[in-house]
Protein backbone atom coordinates (compact mmCIF):
# COMPACT_ATOMS: atom_id res chain seq x y z
CA UNK A 1 0.00 0.00 0.00
CA UNK A 2 2.46 2.59 1.17
CA UNK A 3 5.01 1.90 -2.20
CA UNK A 4 1.85 2.25 -4.42
CA UNK A 5 1.04 5.24 -3.05
CA UNK A 6 4.84 6.50 -3.10
CA UNK A 7 4.53 5.10 -7.27
CA UNK A 8 1.62 7.10 -8.17
CA UNK A 9 3.27 10.04 -5.80
CA UNK A 10 6.34 9.66 -8.32
CA UNK A 11 4.15 9.04 -11.58
CA UNK A 12 2.16 11.98 -11.27
CA UNK A 13 5.19 14.12 -10.43
CA UNK A 14 6.90 12.84 -13.83
CA UNK A 15 3.96 14.00 -15.47
CA UNK A 16 4.00 17.21 -14.00
CA UNK A 17 7.57 17.49 -15.04
CA UNK A 18 6.98 16.51 -18.66
CA UNK A 19 4.17 18.75 -19.34
CA UNK A 20 6.30 21.69 -17.78
CA UNK A 21 9.19 20.31 -20.30
CA UNK A 22 6.97 20.27 -23.26
CA UNK A 23 5.56 23.51 -22.51
CA UNK A 24 9.20 25.39 -22.28
CA UNK A 25 10.27 23.96 -25.03
CA UNK A 26 12.05 27.06 -27.10
CA UNK A 27 11.02 27.44 -30.50
CA UNK A 28 13.40 28.18 -33.36
CA UNK A 29 12.72 31.96 -33.58
CA UNK A 30 13.98 31.78 -30.04
CA UNK A 31 17.06 29.55 -30.70
CA UNK A 32 18.00 31.99 -33.62
CA UNK A 33 18.26 35.00 -31.31
CA UNK A 34 20.06 33.13 -28.92
CA UNK A 35 22.61 31.88 -31.93
CA UNK A 36 22.42 35.78 -32.63
CA UNK A 37 23.03 37.52 -29.18
CA UNK A 38 26.00 34.46 -28.77
CA UNK A 39 27.55 35.11 -32.41
CA UNK A 40 27.42 38.58 -31.89
CA UNK A 41 29.00 38.86 -28.11
CA UNK A 42 32.13 36.44 -29.72
CA UNK A 43 32.64 38.91 -32.57
CA UNK A 44 32.96 41.83 -30.02
CA UNK A 45 35.31 40.21 -27.32
CA UNK A 46 37.55 37.92 -29.79
CA UNK A 47 37.55 39.46 -32.96
CA UNK A 48 36.66 43.45 -32.23
CA UNK A 49 39.03 43.27 -29.53
CA UNK A 50 41.86 41.70 -30.38
CA UNK A 51 43.20 44.34 -32.87
CA UNK A 52 46.71 45.78 -32.48
CA UNK A 53 48.04 48.13 -34.83
CA UNK A 54 46.74 51.84 -35.37
CA UNK A 55 44.36 50.83 -38.82
CA UNK A 56 42.99 47.87 -36.26
CA UNK A 57 42.40 50.57 -33.44
CA UNK A 58 40.16 52.98 -35.15
CA UNK A 59 38.43 49.92 -37.01
CA UNK A 60 37.96 48.34 -33.93
CA UNK A 61 36.66 51.43 -32.48
CA UNK A 62 33.52 50.74 -35.11
CA UNK A 63 33.70 46.91 -35.15
CA UNK A 64 31.08 46.81 -32.15
CA UNK A 65 28.55 49.08 -34.51
CA UNK A 66 29.29 47.17 -37.55
CA UNK A 67 28.86 43.61 -35.84
CA UNK A 68 25.15 45.38 -34.30
CA UNK A 69 24.33 46.21 -37.93
CA UNK A 70 24.84 42.79 -39.45
CA UNK A 71 22.87 41.45 -36.77
CA UNK A 72 19.74 40.69 -39.63
CA UNK A 73 22.37 39.08 -41.56
CA UNK A 74 23.69 37.11 -39.19
CA UNK A 75 19.79 36.21 -38.32
CA UNK A 76 19.43 35.00 -41.87
CA UNK A 77 22.51 32.83 -42.27
CA UNK A 78 21.91 31.28 -38.65
CA UNK A 79 18.65 30.54 -39.80
CA UNK A 80 19.79 29.04 -42.81
CA UNK A 81 21.73 26.58 -41.63
CA UNK A 82 20.68 25.19 -38.82
CA UNK A 83 18.47 22.29 -37.99
CA UNK A 84 16.12 21.32 -35.32
CA UNK A 85 15.29 18.19 -34.12
CA UNK A 86 12.37 18.38 -31.94
CA UNK A 87 12.24 16.13 -28.97
CA UNK A 88 8.77 17.74 -27.70
CA UNK A 89 10.39 17.82 -24.23
CA UNK A 90 13.56 19.21 -25.68
CA UNK A 91 15.10 20.37 -29.03
CA UNK A 92 18.58 19.66 -30.22
CA UNK A 93 19.66 21.94 -32.76
CA UNK A 94 22.85 21.81 -35.15
CA UNK A 95 24.44 25.15 -36.86
CA UNK A 96 26.94 24.86 -39.84
CA UNK A 97 28.25 28.35 -40.01
CA UNK A 98 30.29 28.48 -43.23
CA UNK A 99 30.33 32.17 -44.86
CA UNK A 100 32.91 31.69 -47.09
CA UNK A 101 36.23 30.47 -48.12
CA UNK A 102 38.67 32.71 -46.31
CA UNK A 103 37.08 32.68 -42.97
CA UNK A 104 36.91 29.18 -41.32
CA UNK A 105 33.39 27.41 -40.42
CA UNK A 106 31.96 26.51 -37.29
CA UNK A 107 30.28 23.45 -36.45
CA UNK A 108 27.71 24.17 -33.00
CA UNK A 109 25.08 21.56 -31.19
CA UNK A 110 22.75 23.02 -29.08
CA UNK A 111 19.88 21.98 -26.52
CA UNK A 112 16.88 23.75 -25.62
CA UNK A 113 15.14 23.14 -22.80
CA UNK A 114 12.91 24.95 -19.95
CA UNK A 115 13.01 27.73 -22.06
CA UNK A 116 17.16 28.31 -22.20
CA UNK A 117 19.96 27.42 -24.58
CA UNK A 118 22.57 24.93 -23.47
CA UNK A 119 25.42 24.87 -26.31
CA UNK A 120 27.72 21.30 -25.29
CA UNK A 121 29.09 21.14 -29.00
CA UNK A 122 31.35 23.98 -30.78
CA UNK A 123 34.14 23.75 -33.18
CA UNK A 124 35.96 25.34 -35.74
CA UNK A 125 36.10 22.84 -38.73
Amino acid sequence: MKSAIITGVGVVGLCFLAAAMVKSNPNEAAYQEYAVQELSNYLKSNVCKKSLGILEKLINNRCDKIVDTASPQMHDIIAASTVRHDFVIFSVYHTELKISDWVPSYKFETVGAFDRFYTYNAQQN
